[in-house]
């Protein structure tokens, strides 16, 4: 279960749903820097994440709690957001959509307060040091949680229309939640590299 080989083979079967997380993500990009009806609920997402760097300020180890915080927001909400797609996929679609559309209105802000070049300074040295890692660790979670709603959608419809398919689901469900195990492991281990380079490397680099 555990075996390189094994979980990258496994990745390799779940491209087509990593690609549609990847799509839905910068398409979330997209509508949280040009649509302004997003922008109010946009703009307290950002509250939150201001507050967020607040309470580490104001710690005796402002690093290191940082580094914690990120890393245990992002991995439980890893975790989380893959097994909440058991309902018909609806939570991973919402999450990696909304992380879009928060970066998308970010970018945009910073554009129209200090110019497309300091934007641009900002993704080199603010968000891809760490989002390299974070992202699509990000992507893989929802990924997972799309796949279990497809399954949820085709229990459903065997339910209501063929019960004689339901044995034949129920295994594929029950390979597919063992090939989640290790993404338990996995996509943690990767919020805690991107969560030491997010409060360490990218916080160094902008103060430059």
């Amino acid at each position: 279960m555990f075996k390189a080989k094994s979980i990258m083979e496994h990745l390799k079967q779940m491209n087509p749903y990593i690609a549609f997380g990847f799509i839905l993500f910068f398409a979330g990009m997209v509508i949280g820097g040009t649509n302004p009806v997003f922008h109010a609920f946009l703009n307290n997402q950002l509250v939150g994440l201001s507050g967020i760097s607040d309470v580490a300020k104001n710690s005796d180890n402002p690093t290191l709690t940082l580094s914690v915080i990120i890393f245990l927001n992002n991995a439980i909400k890893s975790v989380f957001v893959m097994y909440l797609g058991a309902f018909f996929g609806i939570v991973p679609l919402l999450f990696i959509v909304v992380n879009g559309m928060v970066i998308g209105y970010l970018l945009q802000n910073i554009a129209a307060q200090e110019g497309a070049a300091f934007m641009a300074s900002v993704v080199l040295k603010g968000i891809l040091p760490h989002g390299i890692i974070e992202i699509p660790a990000i992507i893989i979670a929802c990924a997972y949680g799309m796949k279990f709603g497809t399954l949820g959608f085709r229990g459903l419809g065997s339910l209501l229309f063929s019960r004689s398919k339901l044995p034949a689901i129920g295994k594929d469900y029950e390979s597919f939640v063992a090939r989640t195990v290790p993404m338990i492991v996995l996509l943690p281990l990767a919020m805690l590299v991107a969560s030491i380079i997010e409060s360490t490397l990218s916080v160094w680099l902008l103060s430059l």
